[in-house]
């Protein structure tokens, strides 16, 4: 393992959580427990022998394990629960990077199930009580919901319950009203999202 040689909190985190890809691989490990071509999947751009290097130095470390599945032989990787833990600073860190995410995404790749985990760390911050709503989210691709219930925020594939409503729009501006970079009404007028059903519901989800 590479050390910085400082005694230091965020010296020692980074020898463990610092190289290229690390994060990343927790990121899709924290929206759920992966094969390894999940992974190569849900990781644009990882070369198959980078990803091999990176989850074993993750599981040398103690943030990530191996365990079978409930199909037999096959492998999946999980955080291990110290590995969870980094939930709260990738959250931080998806807060923390709003002024980079405002030019769109260019030619840079994207995932739905990446919104799993930026909109709840986004939407979560701006509210301390909320009543229970399941807004759709049409984003190209399967459909999605969002889940606004007492304990917090969840972003997922829609599991048939009944809407309260439904955004289309692209998921770039998803990720820019949950982060309060763009104003629902900024959007309706420049016609970058439809809305149906219950209106009230995704002004209130997505209210500045």
């Amino acid at each position: 393992m590479r050390s910085y040689g400082q005694y230091c909190g965020l010296a020692r985190s980074l020898e463990v959580v610092g190289d290229r890809w690390n994060l990343l691989i927790v990121r899709q490990l924290l929206i759920a427990p992966a094969r390894y071509r999940d992974l190569i999947d849900g990781l644009p751009g990882i070369a198959t022998n980078l990803l091999a290097d990176r989850l074993r130095d993750l599981e040398v470390s103690g943030v990530v394990e191996r365990r079978l599945t409930g199909e037999g032989s096959v492998v999946e990787y999980a955080l291990t629960p110290w590995g969870a833990e980094l939930r709260l600073p990738i959250e931080s860190l998806i807060r923390w990077s709003t002024p980079l995410m405002v030019r769109g995404p260019d030619d840079d790749s994207f995932r739905p199930e990446w919104l799993t985990l930026a909109v709840p760390a986004l939407l979560d911050t701006r509210f301390e009580a909320r009543p229970s709503w399941t807004v759709g989210l049409e984003i190209g691709g399967p459909p999605f919901q969002l889940r606004a219930t007492r304990s917090g925020f969840k972003v997922g594939p829609h599991d048939g319950r009944d809407l309260d409503a439904t955004v289309r729009t692209d998921p770039a501006y998803i990720l820019a009203l949950a982060a309060g970079a763009l104003t629902l009404r900024d959007a309706r007028a420049l016609g970058l999202v439809e809305i149906g059903g219950d209106e009230s519901v995704v002004r209130t989800v997505f209210a500045p």
